[in-house]
């Protein structure tokens, strides 16, 4: 098996190859080893990779993906006695004493986990450049971001480094990656995928657990793998009788009803390009037979920024502090990023009445989504505004540092509110990526397929979200587009063809 036969295969092609016993498990290890090696330079998408002689003992021989090469977000994603930074000097010691129940899973479908991949700090960000490991390159273009927080798994997907890789979705983390780099990307109904141990939420059940992946098959048959309720869960998705697997050669039982919304969120611009793909597709529905709708967005997209904010503002400090009383040592300045200590100090004056306040919003939102999916089967929206930043083009500038310098000595925080800063910090941070956040409060299930570009002719993603529970209706409609001509050739970029 050439270096190149083994980045073209997906995680479904490569189990059968290895049944047939056409390649073996060191053969195909070898080959991700080589990969993963070889284009690090280039691309800088796995931040810790595993001896060879450790790997195989965490593997089950009978899963089905067994044998098949995998690597871990280092977010969320623990594996006993392997390093979990989150990509922050503030844990550059850490090594899990556990595995996640996600892993667990992960390693009893077989797969073989080689290592973990690239983040922002504390995955905060949806381009991923942490200080500690320095930023990832997406495939398609070396001068430009994957996107993030999972931007170390996309990059290693996207090159052919492993078929799949996982990652989580607390505002777009799954979703924004998986449109720059042109994969499929998933975050399930909230519930739908384990979260501990340690923990029965994540992100106050915004995040979920996932994968990035080149195809539909392999995203329906992992989903299969990892879903299911974990004993200390705070949510439970609805329940799905069946199998994902087999969904997706299910054929549609009638049209479907599809609105549409290629409207920013918060008042800013959509690339012409993304808005004209979107709509693209949408007439390729209709001339399968479904019927596209053009509305407004059904929920108020500044009330989603500033509900959303809120929570990342108050998560953030909650980590800041919880890192410091577990090791026994308050987190330092210079131990984080200054914007990650900016949003620990801004966290640390969300009162609990406002705290309140903006979670209860996200009920609101969900029963205004249960509502409007009384009439649409579906909402489609561009995953991303426009296309990818280049690297380095969101990092803060020296000035802005220097204002996180003052406000951190001085204990100004509340005063970036007098002066509206604080809105003027949500609707930049939220600019480029503004569709993604509202299906993390609401809980509903949401996909970017690549069926899209941007202005400058890189893949850009668009989303489904679909009601509660309903993975399903999204995974059908994904497999529906991969057969057309919208489908966007994950193999015209140029690292699927390096032989390394």
């Amino acid at each position: 098996m050439k270096s190149s036969e083994y980045a073209h295969m997906d995680a479904v092609e490569l189990v059968t190859h290895l049944r047939e016993n056409e390649v073996t498990v060191n053969e195909v290890v070898d080959k991700a080893y080589a990969r993963i090696n070889g284009l690090h330079a280039a691309l800088n998408a796995v931040v810790s990779l595993r001896q060879p002689h450790q790997i195989r003992e965490d593997a089950e021989q009978n899963g089905p993906f067994a044998g098949v090469p995998f690597l871990l977000k280092d977010m969320g994603q623990a594996l006993k006695g392997e390093r979990l930074t989150s990509g922050s000097y503030a844990l550059r010691n850490n090594r899990s004493i556990t595995s996640a129940e996600y892993t667990n899973r992960i390693l009893r479908a077989g797969f073989i986990p080689m290592g973990h991949t690239n983040v922002p700090e504390f995955s905060l960000l949806a381009v991923t450049e942490p200080m500690m490991y320095g930023p990832t390159k997406n495939p398609w273009d070396l001068t430009v971001t994957p996107g993030g927080s999972s931007g170390g798994s996309a990059a290693a997907v996207a090159s052919g480094m492993v078929p799949v890789a996982g990652a989580n979705d607390g505002g777009g983390s799954i979703r924004i990656p998986a449109s720059y780099c042109g994969l499929v990307g998933l975050k399930p109904t909230r519930g739908r995928t384990p979260v501990g141990p340690g923990t029965g939420r994540n992100w106050q059940g915004a995040s979920q657990e996932g994968v990035l992946t080149k195809t539909v098959r392999d995203t329906a048959l992992v989903l299969d793998q990892i879903s299911g309720p974990e004993e200390t869960q705070a949510f439970r998705a609805p329940e799905f009788n069946g199998r994902y697997h087999d969904v997706i050669r299910t054929p549609l039982k009638r049209a479907l009803r599809i609105a549409v919304c290629t409207d920013s969120p918060i008042g800013g611009q959509v690339d012409t390009t993304i808005r004209e793909s979107v709509w693209n597709a949408a007439k390729w529905l209709e001339k399968e037979g479904h019927h596209a709708e053009e509305v407004s967005l059904p929920v108020d997209g500044h009330a989603v920024a500033k509900s959303y904010m809120t929570m990342y503002f108050g998560e953030t400090a909650a980590t800041i502090t919880k890192i410091g009383r577990e090791r026994g040592q308050a987190v330092q300045r210079q131990e984080v990023e200054p914007v990650t200590w900016l949003l620990h100090l801004i966290g640390q004056t969300v009162t609990a009445e406002e705290f309140v306040t903006r979670l209860r919003f996200w009920d609101e939102a969900a029963i205004e989504m249960a509502n409007f999916h009384q009439s649409y089967d579906l909402f489609m929206t561009p995953v991303t505004a426009m296309g990818p930043a280049k690297i380095g083009e969101l990092a803060i500038s020296k000035k802005e540092e220097k204002l996180i310098e003052w406000v951190s000595r001085l204990r100004a925080q509340k005063l970036l509110t007098r002066f509206d800063l604080i809105d003027e910090m949500i609707h930049d941070s939220l600019e480029r990526t503004p569709f993604t956040q509202l299906a993390n409060l609401t809980g509903q299930p949401a996909i970017s397929l690549p069926i899209a570009r941007s202005e400058g002719g890189l893949p850009a993603g668009i989303q489904f979200t679909a009601p509660r529970g309903r993975e399903d209706l999204l995974l059908q409609t994904a497999a529906m587009f991969e057969q057309s001509e919208h489908w966007q050739d994950i193999y015209e970029n140029p690292f699927m063809r390096l032989q390394v």
